[in-house]
């Protein structure tokens, strides 16, 4: 099928992103598996071969392509893994708050190394308490001479071991009304004084994905490393959740393409009461089923990556996406096992690895209640 957003040069950038993820990443993902953990050297080697932030300006060592190179990224890095998903947030989520709001010196300070891969990022707005209500958030942050004293504690945070730089949301008037607006965001550098990593914690899947706790006690940041202006933190957030929920959604897309593609090679070469599983009419039907969802996922999804990248207001459809292609992602993880089989049920087969790791896509990002909340309140309900 042609894709509307894609050119030859695209393409050659895939075969090239390929090639290097079949010496680089496939052969060592079962190892990172069981180290909970993707060493750092595998982002130099991304920074190195330019696949780190592409759509940066070159000024800042990027490649300055359209955003087209950055989902060509993010669907050949969940061909090998839902586990690399840190990457697409490093690119697609975390750098462009700095690039959107940071200020020319931030740019020019921390840009490159992210490019490189010096620099991991993560970005930490969820607490113990808090998910989705971020106006509510307990995290203070209250202004101390040249720095800000911030307090709390953050959760569920990808990257969260390896990270060098987090943007952190917090709150800097807690008296604000409504809520919101005393939500502002800081970049919090590795090393800050009162800032330390808690548990890595231990997840259902995503097992090479560092997710962790963030603690700050009496952490000293410089007022430089406000991110944007006081009190627009909330708004920020909301402006640049588009993207991330796009990347989200291109991510369960391409895991749902990577699980038919398995099963279809499976259930051709497993034979049962003497035939292959591919000609029994249950099968057939599964899988018809199955390509039809892929199809129109895919339909969707491409036209709305052409719609943002020509930068068309998409939060209505990006959030049906959303939550459609990651529900969708799911009931075809199931499906797959199920035509696997009992070998379904075995580490050694990827659908198991593909039945853990997709649940957690219809809950960061937004859980997929929110997106309908969204959804009807756009529809004017």
């Amino acid at each position: 099928m042609k894709r509307s957003f894609l050119t030859d040069d695209h393409e050659m950038f895939r075969k090239s992103l390929r090639k290097f993820l079949e010496k680089e990443a496939y052969p060592f993902y079962n190892q990172w598996e069981e180290d909970r953990m993707i060493p750092r050297s595998f982002w130099t080697k991304m920074g190195k071969q330019g696949f780190l932030c592409p759509d940066l300006d070159e000024k800042y060592g990027g490649s300055g392509v359209d955003w087209g190179f950055s989902a060509v990224i993010n669907e050949e890095l969940e061909r090998v893994g839902s586990g690399l998903v840190g990457v697409g947030l490093h690119n697609d989520i975390v750098v462009p708050y700095i690039t959107g709001y940071g200020t020319e010196e931030q740019k020019q300070h921390w840009l490159p190394k992210c490019v490189t891969g010096e620099i991991i990022t993560a970005i930490a707005m969820t607490e113990p308490g808090t998910g989705s209500d971020l106006a509510n958030i307990k995290t203070t942050a209250v202004l101390d001479g040249d720095h800000y004293i911030v307090n709390g504690q953050k959760t569920f945070i990808t990257n969260g071991i390896q990270s060098d730089l987090v943007i952190i949301a917090a709150k800097t008037d807690l008296n604000a009304v409504p809520k919101h607006k005393g939500v502002s965001l800081f970049v919090v550098e590795r090393g800050a004084p009162g800032f330390s990593r808690g548990r890595k914690l231990d997840k259902v899947g995503l097992h090479c994905q560092d997710t962790a706790e963030l603690i700050f006690e009496d952490c000293r940041i410089p007022r430089e490393n406000l991110l944007g202006e006081e009190g627009k933190g909330f708004i920020y957030l909301m402006e640049k959740l588009q993207q991330e929920r796009l990347v989200v959604a291109i991510a369960a897309q391409a895991a749902a393409e990577e699980m038919f593609r398995v099963t279809l090679d499976y259930v051709k070469s497993r034979e049962a009461f003497g035939r292959p599983v591919s000609q029994f009419q249950n099968t057939q039907f599964k899988m018809a089923e199955i390509a039809t969802e892929i199809e129109m996922g895919r339909v969707f999804l491409d036209s709305l990556i052409t719609d943002h990248m020509a930068g068309e207001n998409i939060v209505t459809k990006v959030s049906m996406a959303k939550w459609k292609l990651t529900d969708m992602a799911k009931k075809i993880a199931a499906e797959c096992m199920q035509l696997h089989g009992g070998y379904g049920y075995m580490e050694e087969y990827e659908i198991a690895r593909r039945y853990r790791d997709i649940p957690v896509a219809s809950i960061y990002a937004g859980t997929n209640e929110i997106m309908k909340v969204i959804i009807a309140k756009n529809l004017g309900l």
